[in-house]
């Protein structure tokens, strides 16, 4: 009998050390990129990070039971960064592509907007194949959009930033001819004064704009993927996604679980 309660008593006290070690293992650290990208993420004065990822983010860890803490990593280097563990979530406007998915593995998609080509408001365009010819067109480096101009435009003349911001500039500033990114960026900078002088004027369609965005994790974190995945389709289903969407949009871009 007493042999009975050491073992018992054995085993509790390795239940409870589980228990302990659970309760104090590091929160899960999902990644947006370091550099601003309004209304998606961007850092404020104090220091936090807020936006529609950011708070959509939440939502999801929330709703999956998951302990997350948001951290910011240079766009550039973040799937390097996920793969020596220094994050396990990229959560960073990301869009879904075969390449991609060769390195990383990806979430159901959270959302899918359309790019956009913004330009001066006086200029016009020739968007055929050869159209761009010349044309000074900025995109952030390490990009769907990068990808895309560097295919169908060959011949334009492609400058790539390490920031959204930064190409915006340099277009208000007269030294681009066309800025290509995601629309919902695109709609905040057009909005404010350093947007007047710009308008959209081209909506390209491609097969590398339909993927949608996704998190990132690693190829064997299959458990985190479900969670997240779980969460997700949560947060659609609680109606809490379309709250976080209103908050940021005046259209819907949400990609609801099937």
């Amino acid at each position: 009998m007493k042999f009975l309660d050491a073992k018992l008593l054995a085993a509790a006290a390795i239940l409870f050390g589980s228990a302990l070690a659970s309760a104090h293992a590091d929160p899960i650290k999902v990644s947006v990129a370091a550099e601003p990208y309004p209304p998606f993420a961007s850092k404020g004065a104090d220091g936090t990070w807020a936006g529609f990822e950011v708070d959509l983010a939440r939502a999801v860890c929330k709703a999956a039971q998951l302990d997350c803490e948001i951290v910011a990593t240079a766009w550039d280097g973040i799937i390097p960064a996920l793969q020596s563990k220094k994050i396990d979530v990229i959560w960073a406007s990301m869009t879904i592509t075969p390449e991609r998915a060769q390195q990383i593995l990806f979430t159901i998609p959270y959302y899918n907007t359309p790019a956009e080509f913004i330009a001066n408001k006086d200029d016009t365009f020739d968007f055929s194949p050869g159209g761009l010819k010349g044309k000074a067109i900025g995109v952030q480096v390490s990009t769907i959009h990068a990808t895309y101009v560097q295919k169908a435009y060959p011949d334009a003349n492609i400058k790539t930033y390490a920031t959204q911001d930064a190409a915006n500039a340099d277009l208000a500033a007269g030294r681009l001819d066309l800025v290509l990114a995601d629309a919902a960026a695109l709609d905040d900078f057009l909005a404010g004064n350093d947007g007047k002088c710009c308008e959209t004027k081209n909506f390209p369609k491609d097969p590398i704009f339909e993927g949608g965005v996704g998190g990132g994790v690693r190829k064997e974190d299959t458990a985190l993927k479900a969670k997240l995945d779980t969460g997700i389709t949560a947060v659609y289903k609680s109606g809490e996604y379309a709250t976080i969407e209103k908050k940021y949009f005046k259209y819907e871009v949400g990609t609801p679980p099937k």
